[in-house]
Formats: C-alpha cells, structure tokens, sequence
C-alpha cells in the first residue's frame, strides 16, 4: 500500500472502489488500522466495505500512531487526526468529500466536522464511542501506562513493545506510541532517550483533552448545534459505546438522522441500506 508524508508522520493509505470520495477514519480505539474495517466486531459482521466500494471511492488509512502509520510523541488532540485526514485530501487533490468514522474514529469526523464545514459533504458516525464507562476506562489504560513509565523508565517501555509487539490497547503498559515503537526502530531509540517527567506531563494533558466527558467527545456541543452538515449516527451500545453518547449526538447535530435500530437488528443488508440510502439522498 502507498504511504505519504502528512504533516510531518509517514500516513499508510489505500483507495478502494470508485465514485465520490469516501474518507474514512478507522475504527479500533488506539490500534485504528485500515485492517479494521473487515475485520473487528460489528464491522466483521455488516462488511461495510464491501458495499460501499461499489458506490464510492472509500479513502482508507491507519490514523497516526496506528498500525503501519508513524507517529510524533506530543500532546495529540483530536485536531491532530483531522488534519492527518485533510492534509491526505489535499495530497489526493480532493477539496471536499463524504466522511465516515467508525468507533473513536467519529470523533475526528465530527471535529472535522466543525472545523472544515466547507470540505464535507456528509459525515457518517457509526457506533461512535462515549459514556461513562468509556472515559473511566480511557483514563485507565493511560495510568497504567504512566505506571509503567514511572517505575521502569523510557527503555522499559521500548524492550516491553519489541518484545510482545501489542498495540496500546492490547497491553496498556506499551502507551499510545506502541505501534511506532514497533515498527520505527529510529523512532523508538528516540523515544527511550525522552525524559521521563516531559513524557508524563504530555500524557497527562493527553489524555484530558481526548476523554474529557461522559458524551462522545470530539468537538464542543455549541460547535456541533451550529453545524449544518447532513449526518447519520448508528448507535452502538456497550461500554465502549453508549447508546446514550449517539443519542447525544443526535441532540446536538441539528441535521442528523437517527438509525433507531437495537444491535442485534444491524445486519449486514439492513445496514448497507441504510448507509447507501443516506450517503445517495445527500
């Protein structure tokens, strides 16, 4: 697959299917890979690739510090992935397209959203993260690693990834550059080298930023009211994603369409028609 230098990070992305463009932000919380669109959870299930091809030209790439993607250690915010997804635009010479997020993927979707309303043309949110037990759970698998860094040092942290090779998720202990430590040799001998109390205060600030309520975060809810790009949420509902935080979104996005469909009623056919319905009436 090709890769790009965008704002500085080696960005890995491909382009499926033809039509108006699609880009996609990845699903998978901290490991958002290109990989994951077929094969995690309800995304294995509904294959929503494999219909969305069909129609549309379907944007695809691991979000920085993700997968094959670099990184840069720094207090990444949500606005750090929109321009990794504008500035990939702009390599591809497309002004404005359609934008879709899977899981934490939405939230950049939404930030983009707010902050380059002239470049989307319609945003799908599908099981977009939030709720409670999410932020607590967030804030969790960064103490751990802050534990981790605080015990052991910056080495530890480099000889734990090389070792075991997990993503953030899978072992919260490797932290949020666990990919890039992976695959970046000369990225993760600078990174051992970083000084350990710098580290910690870019963690903490970190993390409050990304997980900063109990609703989906991404962008402020007096930016989304005011945002007139058409949407459609699909509601998830486990602890990773509340149905509570698509329903917030449905509140604040004044012109969205609410899926009003129970998981279990999210088929493969149901949902592709659902999607194309929506992403064709735009």
């Amino acid at each position: 697959m090709p890769t790009e230098i965008i704002d500085g990070i080696s960005t890995r992305y491909e382009i499926r299917g033809e039509g108006p463009p699609l880009l996609m932000f990845s699903p998978g919380g901290f490991d958002a890979t290109i990989e994951k669109w077929s094969s995690l959870g309800i995304y294995a299930k509904t294959k929503p690739l494999d219909h969305l091809t069909k129609h549309y030209s379907c944007i695809l790439f691991d979000r920085r510090e993700c997968g094959q993607s670099g990184g840069r250690v720094e207090r990444v915010a949500w606005g750090d992935f929109v321009r990794q997804g504008a500035l990939l635009l702009d390599h591809l010479g497309i002004e404005k397209a359609h934008l879709m997020g899977g899981c934490m993927g939405c939230c950049p979707v939404m930030a983009f959203g707010a902050t380059h309303p002239e470049r989307v043309l319609s945003m799908v949110l599908y099981w977009p993260v939030g709720g409670a037990k999410y932020r607590i759970s967030g804030h969790q698998r960064f103490a751990e690693h802050l534990a981790f860094v605080h015990q052991n040092g910056m080495q530890a942290v480099v000889d734990l990834v090389k070792r075991d090779g997990k993503a953030f998720g899978a072992d919260p202990r490797g932290g949020p550059w666990a990919s890039v430590i992976k695959s970046d040799d000369g990225f993760a001998q600078t990174y051992a080298q970083l000084d350990v109390e710098k580290y910690k205060l870019t963690l903490v600030g970190m993390v409050r930023g990304l997980m900063d309520r109990d609703t989906a975060p991404g962008a402020e809810p007096e930016d989304l009211l005011r945002c007139d790009i058409p949407a459609i949420i699909v509601p998830g509902a486990d602890a990773s994603h509340a149905t509570s935080a698509a329903r917030y979104l449905h509140e604040c996005l004044p012109k969205s369409t609410y899926w009003d469909m129970p998981v279990a009623g999210q088929s493969e056919e149901a949902t592709a028609k659902e999607l194309l319905g929506f992403l064709g009436g735009v």
